[in-house]
């Protein structure tokens, strides 16, 4: 069996490893070597859902033998990232009489994250997490610094907190159980790492689509760790978004947009991720930043994974631009969009107001009160 990969997230004493390899899940004794010295004590809260917890949580039990387990267990979807959840597993934790010497464990993708982040980050003012993440998106993305949140009716991801796991385990193996569309979906993060930081792993991609469409363990990992590569660099310059990790959000603010607007209901998060990367790649090309065959490749290379790359006609250009006007990303009434500037490179513009937005995207979406049939 191959040594795992691993790659430093330089946070100084924040700084954890993430762990890329396969199989370390089921191995319980490779699990208990990698976990035990991450815990901060002898109590463990495992946060998983109801599709991931019987498929993988036995196996980290086994590695957590002979301390005290608990689990808590979230229905499974966008949906219950949700303060209704944050506070039912606030509650297990205060039940349980779980101290400040805990550590949360989280089974799953990137809602279970997510929403283990935020409660580790809350209760009692900060408790250890660790981060076992069961999809891809989560092992490129969202397991990987320290963002945490729940969702909002009124807007995705705008409550929550920055809290750093102590560490990332990236098993490639349960990639194999995973759905095609969610595969799909954390393909659209992985290609969205090319597009804003790396032009050859772009190039990689497009050259190696029929082996990550077959999920070969070689192809996966190193995609994982080049994905995992850029975003270590990024968060490490810039923890808390203060200025360069703002172009990891390349086609989020897009898609939140689309989330928000069909209830977290229609689209995978790396669905509309897909459709945002596209959509921004077009206003960059609209805007004169980039040359035709930048977002058609764009486009191409997320085809080829069967994402979406257009907006269906089930929303309107109006509801899109008052949905992105709640955007994290807003500041002083501004909206910061990330556009491309070339395949590998990014910056951050506000040369599009509201009605700049409202009739760009009105070239590519219905008005108010009509729904195209095409």
């Amino acid at each position: 069996m191959s040594e795992p990969i691993r790659v430093h997230i330089d946070l100084g004493e924040r700084s954890y490893p993430v762990v890329i390899g396969d199989g370390l899940i089921a191995d319980a004794s490779r699990l208990a070597a990698l976990l035990r010295p991450a815990l901060r004590g002898s109590e463990v809260m495992l946060v998983s859902n109801d599709r991931v917890a019987p498929l993988y949580l036995e196996a980290v039990r086994r590695a957590l033998d002979g301390l005290r387990v608990d689990e808590f267990l979230l229905p499974d979807g966008e949906a219950y990232k949700s303060l209704a959840q944050f506070e039912r597993l606030l509650g297990l934790l205060l039940e349980r009489k779980h101290s400040r010497a805990t550590t949360l464990i989280a089974v799953g993708g990137g809602v279970v994250g997510d929403l283990t982040g935020f409660a580790a980050a809350c209760y009692q003012r900060g408790v250890a997490f660790i981060q076992l993440p069961t999809t891809l998106l989560a092992q490129v993305d969202s397991s990987v610094g320290g963002k945490t949140a729940v969702n909002h009716p009124l807007g995705k991801n705008m409550i929550g907190a920055f809290h750093q796991p102590r560490l990332v385990v990236a098993d490639t193996r349960v990639l194999d159980s995973l759905p095609g569309r969610e595969f799909a979906a954390g393909m659209a993060e992985v290609i969205k790492y090319g597009a804003i930081a790396d032009a050859a792993f772009f190039s990689w991609l497009e050259a190696n689509v029929r082996a990550l469409r077959a999920r070969e363990p070689q192809a996966l990992a190193q995609a994982i760790e080049r994905s995992v590569a850029t975003k270590a660099a990024v968060v490490a310059d810039d923890e808390r978004e203060a200025g360069r990790r703002a172009i990891l959000n390349f086609g989020h603010t897009f898609g939140h947009a689309l989330e928000t607007c069909t209830g977290y209901q229609h689209y995978l998060h790396g669905e509309a991720v897909a459709v945002g990367m596209v959509l921004a790649a077009e206003l960059s090309l609209a805007l004169e930043q980039v040359e035709p065959e930048v977002p058609e490749r764009l486009r191409k290379l997320l085809a080829a994974f069967d994402l979406p790359v257009t907006v269906e006609p089930i929303l309107t250009a109006p509801a899109l631009v008052e949905a992105m006007s709640r955007d994290k990303k807003v500041i002083d009434g501004r909206l910061r969009l990330i556009l491309l500037d070339a395949l590998g490179a990014v910056s951050v513009s506000e040369r599009v107001d509201g009605a700049g937005l409202q009739q760009f995207l009105s070239s590519r979406l219905p008005a108010a009160g009509q729904r195209s049939h095409g």
